[in-house]
Order: structure tokens, then C-alpha cells, then sequence
């Protein structure tokens, strides 16, 4: 018996890895230990040697009738991979053997349900490229909602498309068309990801909002009543609208941690003066150069992490005099890092994309 232990404690089981997600396989070593059923008389145990192979077993067992995780393969199912940017989680599919998504906004809000689902904040799609870009990305939300664009999943995008054309070890770019326009994430040598998110959009009309611009074409530090509360607020679209806030009128600075972002939240969201909806982010200055920022996003809901909210906050506090053009912004899920430079009126993100894993779904 103990030579039969010791010999199962040596066999190595690998789980070879699909030609889909060639990157992504697990490797370990488990101890199998032959043991007795009181229960069962019929029990019969199955003693794998280390001259064995799990594989030849496995193929035996199953060459009658093919199992669950064998059929997991087909047509049938939707194969992906979880990433997460800062806690802001996102489920990513490979389509770029299509420009139309692979499941429908209805399907997409029932695999991000947390409960009957996957779980995440979205799902995004990797498509063929147009207009001489290299790719097309498109996200629904949770809700089920298209927004034009996501900070923290463009860096996810890139990390997958990387992991799908085996791009490893090297300092790459992509030109990336989403429903803000061109995107451009760069892969740096620590891993994480930096983009180009284009130029912040000020001018009402364009964010869009029906306050009155105060500031040329722009609303900036404004006045907003919500639920009999006058807050200060100023807006910017990064491509998708943004409404954000250091605090209410007259009041003390903001405290970002003690908001109840689910009461407070929806009713900027649906404020009627954002004819799109709005994300909104309500900011903490601790220093010039180092902001805190929790956010409600159009779709989601409150999130660990909001790229272009994050993007959008700079602007503002610039806007408003209460920090420089290079900020670290804190979220619930970790900072990022956030430029808007002045000689090319671009806003840049730096911060991390991370796998959590992958796998297949029924359609």
C-alpha cells in the first residue's frame, strides 16, 4: 500500500492547452491514493502508477461516451477570458473572425450577473479592425448598455490581444477603433498597459450636457441641484460623458469614502440635464498631484475602477485650478496614472491589466 502511495505521489498531470488559448494551460503533480468504499461493495478503486499514463486513462474512460468538459470545445459554447484592470472586471471574447458580436447586449448582461453568471462589469469583443486600424473593440455593459468606450478595458484588450497573437516579451502598440474614435494602448516592459486616450471633449453640447457652458464653450465648476443638494460640477467626455465633483456648494472638501454612492449615484446618472446618461466621479484632493476618486458609472454602477472617469478627473481638476497636468489617481481597485499634456492636448492612462481566467460557456 505505502509503495503504491508513494509511487501515485510522483505522477505529473498536465492539462494540455486549447489551440484557441494556446498561452493559458495548468500544470500540477497530485498524489492519487487508492482507498475503500464500506458503502458500495461493487466499488472497484482505480490505481494510476507512475508508468501510467492519466492521459491513456482518461482516454479509456471516456472513448464510449465524450464528457462535459470534452464537449466544452464545440459550437455550442463561447469560449473566453476574464480580465480585470484595477478590480473593474470584463469578460473577452474573440471575435475576429466576425464584425458583429457573438451574443446579443440581453446575453452579455446575464453572463456579467455576479449570481447566475460569470460575473463582471462587462463584456468586451475583440473584432476585425476598420478604417486602417488593427482592431475594433465594443463592450456592453452590465445593463446591457453600449458605452463608446472603457478605460480600464482597453488595457484588458490589449493583454488579450496579445495573449491571442503570442506577443510576449516585446514593447507593442495597437491602433485600436471603438465608438470614441481611435484608441492607442501600448504594452510597456513592466506589463502594464499605457494609452493614448485622444483629446478630452469640453465644448456642452458635444459632452453631451444641457447645463449652460460657463467657460468659452465648457461647463466648468457649475452649478447642479440634485435631490435639493447644489453641487459643483464640471464635465468632460472622454469619449463618453463625464460628470465630475469635488464637492457641493459651500461646502468642506469632499470625502470621498463616507458618499453613499448607491442612493446618490443614479440620480446623476439620470440627471435630467445628461440627455446620453453620465458617469460620475466624486474626487478627494490630497495634494496637487494626488487625487481620490470613487465613481458611478453609466450602466455599472458603482466599480472598483473607472479609466476615463480617471482621465476625465484630471481634466477637471486642472480645469478648476486644484491640481497639475500629472496625477495619481487613487480608485477602490489601485491607482493610475494620468497626464494630460499641454503640447498635444492628449490625456494619457498608465496602469496594470491583469488574467483571472478562462473558459467556456453555453450559448
Amino acid at each position: 500500500m505505502a509503495e503504491a502511495i508513494a509511487a501515485a505521489a510522483t505522477t505529473s498531470l498536465s492539462i494540455k492547452p486549447s489551440t484557441r488559448h494556446s498561452q493559458l494551460f495548468l500544470s500540477s503533480t497530485f498524489p492519487i491514493l487508492r482507498m475503500n468504499s464500506h458503502k458500495n461493495p461493487n466499488f472497484r478503486p482505480l490505481v494510476v502508477s507512475s508508468s501510467t499514463s492519466i492521459e491513456s486513462v482518461a482516454t479509456q474512460k471516456t472513448s464510449s461516451k465524450a464528457s462535459f468538459l470534452d464537449q466544452r470545445e464545440g459550437s455550442r459554447y463561447l469560449h473566453f477570458v476574464k480580465y480585470h484592470g484595477l478590480g473593474n472586471d470584463f469578460i473577452l471574447v474573440d471575435n475576429r473572425d466576425s464584425s458583429e458580436p457573438k451574443i446579443t447586449p440581453e446575453k452579455a448582461a446575464k453572463l456579467c450577473d455576479r449570481n447566475f453568471g460569470i460575473g463582471a462589469d462587462g463584456v468586451i469583443f475583440a473584432l476585425p479592425g476598420i478604417n486602417g486600424t488593427d482592431y475594433t473593440m465594443r463592450i456592453f455593459n452590465s445593463d446591457g448598455s453600449e458605452p463608446e468606450m472603457c478605460g480600464n478595458g482597453v488595457r484588458c484588450f490589449a493583454r488579450f490581444i496579445a495573449e491571442l497573437e503570442n506577443l510576449h516579451g516585446k514593447k507593442l502598440s495597437f491602433a485600436v477603433h471603438t465608438g470614441a474614435g481611435l484608441i492607442v494602448p501600448e504594452i510597456q516592459e513592466d506589463g502594464k498597459v499605457k494609452v493614448d486616450m485622444g483629446e478630452p471633449v469640453l465644448k456642452a453640447v458635444d459632452v453631451p450636457t444641457k447645463l449652460a457652458a460657463n467657460k468659452n464653450d465648457a461647463v466648468v465648476k457649475s452649478e447642479l441641484v440634485v435631490d435639493g443638494v447644489t453641487w459643483n460640477v464640471t464635465c468632460v467626455s472622454m469619449g463618453n460623458p463625464h460628470c465630475v465633483t469635488f464637492g457641493i456648494k459651500g461646502g468642506q472638501d469632499l470625502q470621498v469614502d463616507g458618499l453613499n454612492l448607491a442612493q446618490i449615484g443614479p440620480k446623476f446618472e439620470h440627471h435630467e440635464v445628461f440627455p446620453a446618461r453620465t458617469n460620475t466621479e466624486f474626487v478627494q484632493v490630497n495634494s496637487p498631484s494626488h487625487l481620490k476618486m470613487r465613481v458611478w458609472e453609466r450602466g455599472a454602477g458603482a466599480t472598483l475602477a473607472c479609466g476615463t472617469g480617471a482621465c476625465a478627473t484630471v481634466v477637471a481638476a486642472v480645469l478648476e485650478g486644484h491640481a497639475g497636468r500629472n496625477c495619481t489617481v487613487d480608485l477602490p481597485g489601485g491607482p493610475l496614472e494620468i497626464e494630460w499634456r499641454e503640447e498635444d492636448n492628449h490625456v494619457y492612462m498608465t496602469g496594470p491589466a491583469e488574467m483571472v481566467f478562462y473558459g467556456s460557456v453555453p450559448l
